[in-house]
């Protein structure tokens, strides 16, 4: 990873964002206290101290949700460092994580399940807490994406290694919400998969707006990186439901993975116009379908982030870029098809069928009493029409700018005001030109224009196969024995002699081999040996990887001397189920959140009514009933569940052990 301690734009604003997630943390826990001594105290004195130092910490809050607000929208720091005139593109901040210390637990682990010298496995485990440490601070490129993945799919052998279906591990994952500042901890290896995943995603945004938008090739990694970034979140979406965390909810990933493809296609129009766009009849109709589809997918964007659950928890900022941008780009689609009615007027030498046919395809309707080709025909026609386009091209760029001077953080990113300025100053220009004090043609109502691309973005989901990783922990043995869910007999040491050249057994299976055919009255099953048993080393050397023909070598290697052998029985082991866990969802018909496991506690008390819960500075408290799958950000009272005896998974993120 990059060095933690470099002072780069972006790391000031990781560590910004990591200061603001302590105070919003210290600020839940005043008001988790405040309201318990809020509910235990009848004394009126108190209780209105305390009321009033719950409205400064509600208050303290909301300046803190400003300013991580305020962080998301810190885009400038992510464009390319060469001048531009573009509209900047948003970039996900990575999720703030705590340091986990494996070593005890893992350790543990090995010498009880595996029966090995827990001290062997020192620099395996060192080695896998430093690609931790590494993935806190990965470097903006392709390199950091891949040693994030590496992290997550090392992440899958140590799942199946050391985290058994029926018991926690005891290691506590702590991971910071990338919008809210609040923190989620739970002792499941899962959240710290998803959470790998997120940030995944979150650099590959990063990779997408740190291209040069000046050239080919830096567009064409943009577009790929926003597809990128649109399929891990989509992959995260559908591997992992009931996470316990607002930016990983499927709702807020839903509108992620929009806003990424919705980068991506910007960048496609901005690929195609790069080279210039002629003032050529069919280049313009082209380029009115292309912008026209960049306005319709950010309008799509804005109305999914005005949504419930969501709109409480995006950063107000987004949604209004959002909307600055789909109405940019709309007004530009307008544009382009005033400057074609305006500017290039039907010659003899031209293809009457093949402008009416381009044109025509622009609209869903005409306006009452026009056609396409008499449009093309008549002179005042084409320019009534074009005006009315030109008018509406204008309408849209003063929406734009209206909506820029009203927030405060767009306000301030003066390239996105240089570039809405510029467009609108250009219409107003090219109305000026038609406009004529002898005109008094009345203007007709533009019809919408038909969005179009040639080259629809798509997500493109993660190649992890293409991350080629080596467990760390391979020593220990095949995973198809030697994991978490399976269960053996300690190693036992077999003395034995070949007689009469023969061993007694067969061997079958690959790594490790099993034994077979026993002879009951051979020396090794007078001395122990079991049919079925796995020889796990020959003569005082580990064979765990070793197949039939190789161990038959050394046994063979041995000659007359005796034969010394350890073997392990696997016992039975009732089928293995999967972790009533937060996140993970493939094979399973449901999921269950970790902290529905504290609500089994909490139905023995069925007499107990819980007052009505303070809202959170409103972020998401609407959405409780309405779906299960998607997080309200938690009450710091324990027990204050909605009315309604259902179970959610993430009503009790306020107990100390799920939320702290």
């Amino acid at each position: 990873g990059c060095n933690p301690l470099a002072e780069t734009g972006r790391s000031k604003l990781q560590n910004q964002r990591a200061v603001l997630n302590q105070q919003i943390l210290k600020a839940v826990r005043l008001r988790a206290g405040a309201e318990n001594l809020l509910r235990a105290t009848t004394n009126n004195k108190v209780r209105e101290q305390v009321l009033l130092e719950l409205s400064f910490v509600n208050s303290d809050l909301q300046i803190l949700k400003e300013e991580l607000e305020g962080l998301n929208i810190s885009v400038e720091v992510y464009q390319n460092t060469e001048e531009t005139f573009s509209i900047p593109l948003v970039p996900l901040g990575l999720k703030e994580t705590k340091e986990v210390d494996f070593t005890v637990a893992l350790k543990d682990f090995i010498q009880e399940h595996y029966s090995e010298d827990s001290s062997e496995y020192e620099d395996e485990i060192a080695d896998l807490m430093d690609l931790r440490q590494a993935c806190r601070t990965p470097s903006r490129d392709e390199a950091g994406a891949e040693m994030l993945i590496s992290y997550f799919l090392q992440l899958g052998y140590v799942e199946n290694r050391f985290f058994p279906p029926t018991r926690y591990m005891g290691i506590l994952f702590t991971w910071y919400d990338s919008f809210t500042g609040v923190p989620v901890c739970q002792q499941n290896l899962l959240l710290e998969k998803a959470s790998i995943l997120f940030n995944i995603g979150a650099l590959y945004t990063q990779i997408g707006t740190r291209c040069n938008r000046q050239t080919k090739i830096g567009l064409e990694n943009a577009v790929d990186a926003f597809q990128r970034a649109a399929g891990v979140l989509s992959y995260l979406k559908e591997t992992f439901t009931h996470t316990p965390s607002y930016d990983m909810s499927p709702a807020m990933l839903n509108v992620l993975v929009k806003m990424m493809l919705a980068q991506a296609q910007e960048c496609v129009f901005e690929q195609i116009s790069l080279p210039g766009i002629r003032n050529e009849f069919f280049t313009l109709v082209k380029m009115t379908q292309e912008v026209a589809k960049v306005g319709e997918v950010y309008m799509l964007v804005n109305t999914a982030m005005n949504q419930e659950p969501v709109k409480e928890n995006i950063p107000y900022s987004w949604s209004k870029l959002a909307q600055i941008k789909s109405d940019h780009y709309k007004a530009l689609a307008h544009y382009f098809i005033a400057t074609i009615l305006c500017d290039h007027e039907l010659q003899s030498s031209d293809d009457e069928d093949q402008q009416e046919k381009a044109l025509s395809q622009l609209y869903d309707y005409m306006p009452e009493g026009l056609m396409v080709l008499t449009i093309l025909k008549d002179k005042v026609q084409r320019k009534q029409l074009g005006k009315a386009h030109l008018h509406k091209a204008i309408v849209y760029h003063e929406e734009a700018l209206r909506v820029c001077g009203l927030c405060k953080k767009l306000r301030n990113i003066d390239i996105l005001q240089e570039v809405l300025t510029a467009a609108h100053k250009r219409s107003l220009l090219k109305y000026a030109q038609q406009d004529k004090e002898d005109d008094f043609l009345s203007l007709i109502q533009a019809p919408d224009i038909l969005p179009k691309t040639e080259h629809k973005v798509e997500a493109v989901a993660p190649q992890f196969s293409k991350v080629k990783i080596k467990d760390f922990f391979h020593r220990l043995g095949p995973l198809s024995v030697f994991s978490a869910k399976q269960r053996w007999t300690a190693p036992r040491t077999i003395h034995f002699r070949c007689e009469a050249g023969e061993l007694g057994f067969s061997l079958k299976g690959g790594s490790p081999v099993q034994t077979y055919c026993l002879d009951p009255v051979c020396s090794a099953a007078l001395m122990g040996l079991k049919e079925g048993d796995y020889i796990v080393s020959v003569g005082g050397v580990d064979c765990k990887w070793l197949g039939v023909n190789e161990v038959l070598e050394k046994i063979k290697s041995l000659g007359e001397q005796p034969i010394e052998i350890e073997v392990i029985t696997c016992q039975d082991t009732t089928a293995s189920m999967h972790n009533k866990s937060a996140t993970y969802s493939v094979g399973m018909q449901k999921t269950y959140s970790l902290i529905c496991l504290a609500m089994e506690e909490d139905k023995i008390d069925q007499t107990k009514k819980a007052p009505p819960k303070l809202p959170f500075l409103s972020w998401g408290t609407k959405n409780r009933q309405k779906a299960a799958s998607t997080l309200c950000l938690p009450s710091a009272v324990a027990g204050s569940s909605p009315i309604k005896k259902k179970l959610s998974p993430f009503t009790l993120l306020n107990t100390e052990s799920s939320l702290y």
